[in-house]
Order: C-alpha cells, then structure tokens, then sequence
C-alpha cells in the first residue's frame, strides 16, 4: 500500500529535474544579449578562457565544502577529460566564437538542431529509443521556435557563414556531450563530475585567453563589463552546467535536450518585462507549440495497473 507522504514524495522527485531543466533555459537564455556586450570589448577567446576558469574555480570550491573529489571509477577521468572537449571546450569556443561573427537571430535559429543532432546521436548509439511520440514532440517544438523566429529576419550571407557553421557545430558538440554523459555523471553524482569537466577544459580554455587577452589593453575595459564577465562565469554557466547534469541523472537526453527550446520564449518574455514590448498572437501560437512538443517529448509511457501485471 502506497501512503500519501510517498506518493507525494514521488510526485516531487519526477516534477524536480523539469524544473531544473526550465531554470537551465532561463540562465542559458540570458547568455546571448549579455554576451554581445562583452564582446564588444573583450575578445571571444578570452571570454571563454574567464567563463570556464572561474566556473572551475567556483564549483571546485565548492565541492570541497561538501566532500571529496574522488570518482567511482579511475577510468572515469578520462571519459570525463574526453566530455569535457565535447560538453565545454569545444562547446564554449564554438559558441561565444559564432555568436562574434553571426547574428542573433541566426544563433536563435540554429539552436534548434541541438535536439536534432543529439537525437540522432543517441539513436546511432543505441541509448535513445526512436518512438514516434518524441520524435513528433521534438519536431512541433521546432516548427514552434522556427515560427516565432522567421528565418527571414536570419542573414545568412557570406559575411555570417563562419559564425553559422560554428553555431552548427556547436550544436553537434553539445549534442555528443549530453547523450554520452549520462552514465558517467549518474555514477559520480552531477556536481563531482562538472568540477572535473571543468577542471579539464579550463587547461585548455584558460591559456588560450590568457593568449587573447594580451591583444587588448585590459585597463581600458569598462568596470561593469567585468561584473558581467562574472554573471556570465557563475550565472549564466556554473549554475546551468550544474543544474543541467543533475536533470541528465535523473531523465533521458532527450527530455533535456527539448527544453533548449523554451530559450527564445523566454527571450521574448524578459522583452516584455524588461523593454516593455508586446505580445502576439504569433507569440502565443508559437509558445503553444513549443510547450506542445515539449509535453509529448517529456510525457511519461502510462505504466500497467499491478492488478494486471502477472
């Protein structure tokens, strides 16, 4: 017999990793204006090289407040080393690189294939079932954020076809991440195993912005650009990273994946919050769709009663 505290309890631990996956979104969603201003003023190379040295520094510090650093398994550190070239180096540089050289709209635009390529990813691996119900899900969501977009104010022309490419492959490389993680992750428990990821990709990222940075004159760069340089670092990426892998622990890549597609939404939602704007009914038919495919990707298989289970 199932008491009510359990039931409630049980409720709670399958509500909890959404919720983490809709905070992911917020903060990740912030990233792509506050990056802009950045780079107006500090290379993309060395913003990556603070982003992910001070997320290292952060979790690492905190993490020694909690336990060890030690893995389940020795071989676990190289499988981390290796998913953190996938899940921040290559991720990271990818990314705040395509965003210097492309538009905003574009990078909106070709974020919906992260959904796509991990998908395919986890399906060509084996550890992504192909029901037809994601996949619908996945596809509703997409024409949802292609809709509220409009590829027509995207500018893909020769003097964004860098940034477009690298957007592109950004998303194949977030993709690998999420879907070969989660196994790794479930073993060390999510904030172990960021610190180690980060921990890896910052012996990469942080010399190489140390590199760029000597191209700039550092003590020209306005004070509220280094403020913003931290939010980036804790806000808009340790929490995210963190939140993100202790959701992959509990759910299926899949389900993580969709949720890159509430960004724009909640883009267009701290525009009518903070610039005033308005919403329309292309908004509100674009949301429909979005939060549609959503709840088919994440919508759980109805399980058999006990009383006709043999």
């Amino acid at each position: 017999m199932v008491t009510d505290d359990s039931e409630s309890t049980q409720k709670t631990a399958a509500v909890a990793p959404h919720i983490a996956l809709l905070s992911v979104q917020a903060f990740f969603g912030t990233l792509p204006v506050i990056g802009k201003i950045v780079l107006a003023v500090i290379p993309s190379v060395a913003v990556v090289g603070f982003r992910v040295g001070i997320t290292a520094v952060v979790l690492y510090a905190f993490q020694r407040t909690r336990g060890s650093l030690k893995l389940a398994d020795r071989k676990d550190y190289s499988r981390l080393a290796i998913l953190s070239i996938f899940g921040v180096t290559l991720n990271q540089l990818l990314f705040v690189g395509g965003l210097s050289l492309t538009k905003a709209a574009n990078t909106s635009l070709l974020a919906v294939t992260i959904p796509i390529f991990a998908i395919a990813i986890g399906a060509y691996l084996g550890t992504e079932r192909m029901r037809i119900r994601k996949i619908a899900g996945i596809l509703i969501a997409a024409a949802g954020v292609i809709f509220l977009i409009d590829p027509r104010s995207a500018s893909f022309s020769s003097q964004t076809t860098l940034g477009d490419v690298m957007i592109i492959l950004n998303s194949f490389s977030y993709g690998v991440y999420v879907v070969r993680s989660k196994d790794v992750v479930t073993r060390n428990g999510a904030l172990r195993s960021i610190v180690w990821i980060f921990i890896f990709a910052s012996t990469i990222c942080v010399p190489l912005g140390v590199i760029s940075l000597s191209s700039i004159d550092i003590a020209a760069v306005p004070g509220h650009v280094w403020w913003l340089v931290i939010y980036i670092a804790i806000v808009a990426t340790a929490a995210p990273y963190l939140l993100n892998a202790w959701a992959l622990a509990r759910v299926n890549p899949s389900t993580v994946v969709v949720y890159i597609y509430l960004q724009p939404l909640i883009g267009f939602v701290s525009a009518v919050v903070f610039l005033n704007e308005r919403v329309d009914l292309k908004f509100a038919a674009a949301a429909m769709l979005v939060f549609a495919g959503v709840y088919l990707t994440t919508k759980r298989r109805k399980q058999p009663d006990a009383a006709t289970q043999i």
